[in-house]
């Protein structure tokens, strides 16, 4: 039962980007950068793209611009304190576009993005950045989104009424995760609680194994994860326990080949379509704008087959309406605790 087969309305298909389409071709059939050759695109990562993650997904939508005629060069496992300098060598080899994956990395995306004005920059922020550049899009994760309709999911598939958040970094985007969690509890009238945790860390599987074995121990038995690589030690927490006694979701990919029979599903990203969109955008003469993640634009929930199908049904329906307009998610950053 640990293989997901439910992705509701995933809004993104693995088919390569229409790179020809989306941003422009010559007769030549390739896509004009400068000087009419193909356009350039350099991404900047976090961390190794091979970690079945985050980064992953950034790859994989570079990818798709490569299979859709564009040049691409990558640097990845990029620290914050070096990120200016990556984004000045982008620049420097001649990209056209240059993305940041990572909201950590917007700041100094925006500030070399003033400095090169004749090169477009993709970055990625947490709600609507103040004085965005003309040359810069951003993708707004809106993480809160996604979260609703998890709280939802958590509650229902609670028994004991309790229900355990581990995050990595008290990060604005995490409180707004929680409040949003707790805000979709309150839309259906549960009396499900949740309480969240912080371990410090997005990929300290040892941190995250001991916090949610503390939840689990406190009555919690559905376990939302927030975290990256930290993932594998709230699967490891589980080990031991009857099925069905528990349960614990991830975030970004599906993990279920690590997690074991205790995998509810995950929330998962995709950025084929929204990368593809902006840069569309951007051929199309739009230098600057905001691109919003939900539940139509490169977010879906995928839950495991052990899952009731009630409860899929409730999902279901909540995405519905969110996409639909019917269910206002709030965006709330306070600070928790």
């Amino acid at each position: 039962m640990n293989h997901p087969t439910t992705r509701l309305l995933a809004a993104v298909a693995v088919a390569p980007l229409l790179l020809l389409g989306a941003c422009g071709s010559d007769d030549e059939g390739g896509t004009p950068g400068a000087g009419g050759d193909k356009v350039k695109i350099a991404a900047i990562f976090s961390g190794p793209t091979n970690d079945a993650d985050y980064n992953a997904l950034g790859l994989q939508a570079l990818q798709s611009a490569e299979k859709g005629g564009a040049e691409i060069s990558y640097t990845e496992k990029v620290a914050v304190p070096d990120i200016e300098a990556r984004l000045n060598e982008a620049v420097g080899d001649g990209a056209d576009v240059v993305w940041t994956h990572g909201s950590q990395f917007y700041e100094a995306t925006a500030k070399v993005a003033q400095a090169n004005p004749d090169v477009s920059f993709i970055g990625e922020f947490d709600g609507t950045a103040k004085d965005q550049p003309a040359n810069v899009w951003t993708i707004d994760r809106q993480f809160h989104i996604g979260f609703y309709g998890m709280g939802v999911f958590a509650s229902e598939m609670s028994k004991t009424g309790k229900v355990g958040y581990v995050g990595g970094l008290s990060l604005p985007f995490s409180m707004s995760e929680v409040h949003a969690m707790e805000q979709a509890i309150s839309d259906t009238g549960a009396s499900t609680k949740i309480t969240p945790v912080w371990t410090g860390d997005f990929n300290d599987a040892a941190k995250a194994q001991q916090f949610t074995t503390q939840l689990i121990g406190s009555g919690a038995d559905v376990i939302i994860g927030s975290l990256n690589q930290g993932a594998t030690g709230t699967f490891q927490a589980f080990e031991g326990k009857p099925e069905g006694s528990g349960w614990v979701t991830a975030k970004y990919t599906d993990k279920s080949a690590a997690a074991g029979p205790h995998y509810a599903g995950s929330l998962e990203y995709d950025f084929v379509k929204p990368f593809g969109d902006v840069l569309g955008k951007i051929k199309a003469g739009t230098k600057t704008g905001r691109y919003p993640l939900g539940f139509d634009t490169g977010v879906s929930i995928a839950m495991a087959d052990g899952v009731p199908a009630e409860v899929k049904s409730v999902v279901d329906d909540t995405v519905k309406k969110i996409i639909a307009g019917d269910i206002k998610v709030e965006l709330d950053t306070s600070k928790i605790g």
